[in-house]
């Protein structure tokens, strides 16, 4: 059975919405599960809703523009386990956040080197640890290290993590559908993968089939398309 996992971007501590990974463009969220963009009234209603736990991104400080939503985010994980995208950079900011969230995303956008994620695997537990394999155009989107989608898909195997993020930033919060080719390269990793970017309503039967497990949904569930509660 599908797990569906909501998103929250967070930006001066409220959660926003915008699209396609555009972040000088995102507003205050306006979701049904709360009548505000406060971050920890929408993770108790998901909670309520049946929500597992969260993933987050924490748009500041992955633009690197201070830390104010971390005590947020320490808060939520309070109420549900968040899994958290912080920009890591290197095995030192990863060690950082481990006492604010449940899982720490380790994320091709933002990583420095395989190197710096090696370190990572050698030193904590793989149940605290994703990888996010960021795509942008079909083309994996990295902004520190030379490396195609290839090349990564050999580093994955190498590292062998429990769970990696499939996610097709161009996508984002345009609910045109997952990233269909994107997947069948990443086949082989089917088990282990945490499906975002663009996910619609009736896409749902298609990705069950697919077996893959979670997925994010950020747009289409705050909407009201997507109903929690049946998974």
């Amino acid at each position: 059975m599908l797990e569906i996992i909501p998103v929250l971007d967070l930006m001066n501590s409220v959660a926003v919405s915008g699209k396609s990974g555009n972040r000088d463009t995102y507003t205050p969220l306006q979701t049904i599960y709360a009548s505000s963009s406060d971050p920890v009234e929408i993770a108790n209603s998901l909670k309520r809703a049946n929500a597992k736990e969260m993933y987050i991104a924490d748009l500041d400080l992955i633009e690197r523009n201070g830390n104010h939503n971390i005590y947020k985010i320490k808060e939520v994980n309070t109420i549900l386990p968040v899994i958290v995208d912080v920009g890591v950079d290197n095995l030192e900011t990863f060690e950082f956040m481990l006492d604010f969230a449940y899982k720490i995303i380790v994320a091709t956008e933002t990583l420095e080197s395989i190197e710096e994620l090696e370190k990572i695997f050698e030193k904590y537990p793989k149940e605290r640890i994703i990888v996010s394999v960021d795509v942008k155009n079909n083309e994996l989107y990295t902004k520190h290290m030379d490396l195609d989608l290839e090349g990564f898909k050999e580093v994955l195997r190498r590292i062998d993590p429990n769970e990696i993020i499939l996610l097709d930033i161009s996508s984002v919060g345009t609910e045109a559908g997952f990233n269909k080719e994107l997947f069948e390269k990443f086949d082989e990793f089917k088990d282990k993968i945490i499906l975002g970017g663009g996910i619609t309503k009736d896409e749902i039967p298609l990705i069950n089939e697919l077996g893959i497990k979670k997925a994010l949904v950020g747009t289409a569930l705050h909407k009201g398309e997507i109903d929690i509660t049946i998974f």
